[in-house]
């Protein structure tokens, strides 16, 4: 279980090696993406709170990247934040997040992203539930619901 301390050494030191690499120029990945999710996982933009198609999907399955349909976080450890956006306690696997330091608009954050092709998905805060205490407050744009995949 991955916890605020192992998110700080992957954002300082370095990342899990990703099991593959996806990569493409800006013009394929607006071929793919709609426009507002290019602005999201590719633009590092956001979705306004509480307006995410997934805020309130509570359904079993797993949460892949909408750029490159990598397995991102299972619904299983998916909880109700109250932030406005989906979060989640844990990724579904260690290698499947790559960890930034993330300082814009003033402030000291770690930005998540699919460590497989680099969209921006959101951030990660150490005020999530206990055993992990993280929250990864994610953006829905930046992901698709995969319900024919259960519980992993």
């Amino acid at each position: 279980m991955l916890t605020w301390k192992n998110v700080m050494d992957f954002a300082v030191n370095g990342n899990p090696k990703p099991d593959k690499r996806v990569e493409k120029t800006d013009a394929e990945w607006r071929e793919v993406l709609t426009p507002e999710q290019f602005k999201i996982a590719r633009a590092k933009g956001t979705e306004a709170p509480g307006t995410g198609a997934l805020c309130s999907v509570y359904e079993e399955g797993q949460y892949n990247c909408v750029c490159c349909n990598t397995p991102l976080f299972d619904s299983s450890i998916k909880f109700e934040s109250s932030s406005g956006w989906p979060s989640f306690t844990q990724p579904i696997k260690e290698n499947a997040i790559k960890y930034e330091k993330d300082t814009t608009f003033g402030m000291v954050r770690v930005e998540v992203m699919c460590n497989v092709c680099d969209a921006h998905l959101g951030h990660v805060f150490p005020d999530g539930p206990q055993p992990s205490g993280l929250r990864y407050c994610v953006n829905s744009e930046s992901m698709t619901m995969d319900t024919s995949h259960k519980e992993v």
